[in-house]
């Protein structure tokens, strides 16, 4: 990859690296714990829309249920949004497909991905996707939790003005 490339990673590496570190002591007081299990029906937990594309996130278990060794949501990511190669240091990742369908990019290789796929990516494993055709909705899993906490500081609830 170009040398473009090789920043933003270091830049996208930092900013997550700085978010999770702030962002795992903030558990609201009213959250449900993991230790006393909860069920969540269709659309349950907490629901963000992220600021620069109109992807809705919803975080079913992660650091402010109680659980700091899990993290799970679902979430669309729209037509051309993607994500950049970047990674995580301490967390292993998985990702589900339910709809749709896009390139992965795991160590600089590209793999296609499509509903009924999965993908594996262990911790410090330099990884992102495109979606240039098609909306994708995606299952994430990731261990420990702490990423869920990133998203809180970057999305908004539905209805609230973009963060600046």
């Amino acid at each position: 990859m170009g040398h473009l490339s090789l920043e933003r990673r270091s830049i996208l590496a930092s900013a997550v690296a700085l978010g999770i570190g702030q962002l795992l002591a903030r558990t609201p007081a009213s959250a449900q714990t993991a230790s006393q299990g909860f069920v969540l029906g269709a659309n349950g937990g907490e629901h963000l829309v992220h600021f620069r594309n109109p992807g809705n996130i919803f975080i079913m278990a992660g650091t402010a249920t109680g659980s700091p060794n899990l993290a799970s949501w679902h979430s669309t990511v729209p037509v051309g949004a993607g994500i950049p190669v970047h990674r995580h240091r301490q967390m292993d990742e998985a990702f589900y497909v339910l709809e749709g369908a896009g390139t992965f990019v795991l160590n600089d290789v590209r793999h296609p991905i499509a509903k009924g796929g999965s993908i594996f990516i262990p911790k410090d494993a330099w990884h992102g996707f495109a979606n240039p055709d098609q909306e994708l909705l995606l299952l994430w899993i990731m261990t420990p939790a702490g990423l869920d906490g990133f998203f809180r500081e970057t999305c908004n609830p539905p209805g609230c003005r973009q963060r600046v």
